[in-house]
């Protein structure tokens, strides 16, 4: 088994953990906040102040059983990557779309699905791609939020997620 981890934004973090917690070869994940500027954010300072930083989702994938680039296309399936900061009714930067890659391989497959996109689908992607700096995790109450209420998938509809696992 081979570990590979991607941080991804890509709206409200709860419905992005939600959705990738049903994908075969998901390992873990764990939300929280990445690409700002401030240490140990807490979910008041993202939302209320300009700190930067996305809500995001920290992948944890065996890349055997499912690879970079299928983490990508599920990740570019289950959002809008051509909404700049904002997805379903979220609005600010901390609900943009973004993927925050690990290591310098995970570049290839992200940079080729966006030209993917942007070719097949005669859109822009406005995703944003940069290396991952920090992950801060968010607290313990945003972990697993909608498998623990039914609640919180916000932009994602859990009934197209069987479509892909």
């Amino acid at each position: 088994m081979s570990k590979q981890t991607l941080v991804l934004g890509a709206g409200c973090f709860w419905g992005v953990q939600y959705f990738f917690d049903q994908l075969h070869g998901i390992l873990e994940t764990e939300v929280g906040y990445s690409g700002g500027s401030v240490d140990n954010p807490t979910y008041e300072q993202v939302c209320y102040e300009n700190t930067g930083h996305a809500e995001v989702c920290r992948v944890v994938f065996d890349d055997s059983l499912v690879g970079v680039e299928d983490v990508v296309k599920y990740f570019f399936m289950m959002h809008d990557p051509t909404q700049l900061n904002r997805q379903g009714p979220d609005v600010g930067n901390e609900y943009r779309s973004a993927i925050f890659y690990t290591n310098e391989e995970q570049v290839d497959a992200i940079r080729s699905a966006i030209r993917f996109i942007e070719s097949k689908k005669s859109i822009k992607v406005v995703t944003e791609v940069a290396q991952l700096v920090v992950f801060w995790p968010a607290e313990d109450y945003h972990q697993k939020f909608t498998e623990r209420t039914g609640r919180g998938a916000c932009h994602i509809d859990p009934t197209e997620i069987s479509l892909v696992s």
